[in-house]
């Protein structure tokens, strides 16, 4: 049991941590600039996957925006507790969609099981089978002693591809926000406060915030 204070030592307490909170934010701005300037990768090779309409390309994923986010769901045989709790806690799909961004959920298991459980959930982010193809393991959700889950990130130029940003185990732990996915691509939250890399159009935060049925 911590300690119990009166209002004023409480105050002061809370004052004193709130120093270290806002360096911690300040800390987290210069890491998210770093990542926005990484270098970025091209995605050369040929992969297709398969949803709703039948089979797709890497492209088709991004849905004529500039920047795709690929939550790596675990479900080879069955669909993974923690995969589901990270999907249960993404924001609502619009807000990524206003800033030019698509998010979609990419999985070794047969469409129509990746179907059936999305429908169970009631979920509405795109999600695509990957089956047959050499996307999982090419970006590292297959492994040789079975499958990891993760984000990968990828940005186009006409119909380049390039892949700027991966992560998984603890990395993708903090996830669960709009700004915390769109902090993981190259252009962010697109805001005229960010320190990002040149070429980024940036509009003043909170302006662009629409209700979800709005945009």
């Amino acid at each position: 049991m911590n300690r119990i204070v009166d209002t004023q030592e409480w105050q002061s307490a809370l004052d004193t941590f709130r120093i270290k909170e806002k360096e911690h934010t300040r800390l987290r701005d210069a890491l998210n600039a770093e990542r926005r300037r990484l270098p970025m990768t091209e995605v050369s090779k040929s992969y297709h996957f398969t949803g709703p309409g039948g089979q797709v390309s890497l492209r088709d994923l991004f849905e004529g925006r500039r920047q795709l986010i690929v939550y790596h769901f675990m479900f080879a045989e069955s669909p993974c507790t923690g995969c589901s709790m990270m999907v249960d806690n993404m924001g609502h799909i619009a807000h990524i969609h206003a800033r030019d961004t698509s998010l979609v959920l990419v999985s070794l298991a047969p469409y129509p099981k990746l179907a059936a459980f999305k429908e169970r959930m009631g979920w509405e982010f795109p999600w695509y089978s990957s089956a047959g193809s050499d996307f999982n393991r090419d970006f590292g959700a297959t492994r040789d002693n079975g499958e990891m889950f993760g984000v990968s990130v990828f940005i186009r130029d006409n119909d380049t591809i390039y892949r700027s940003y991966h992560t998984t185990q603890r990395g993708a732990e903090y996830l669960g926000s709009n700004f915390s996915y769109l902090d993981l691509t190259p252009m962010g939250r697109q805001e005229l406060w960010e320190d990002s890399p040149e070429g980024v159009a940036q509009t003043p935060p909170y302006q662009w915030w629409q209700k979800h049925d709005e945009y």
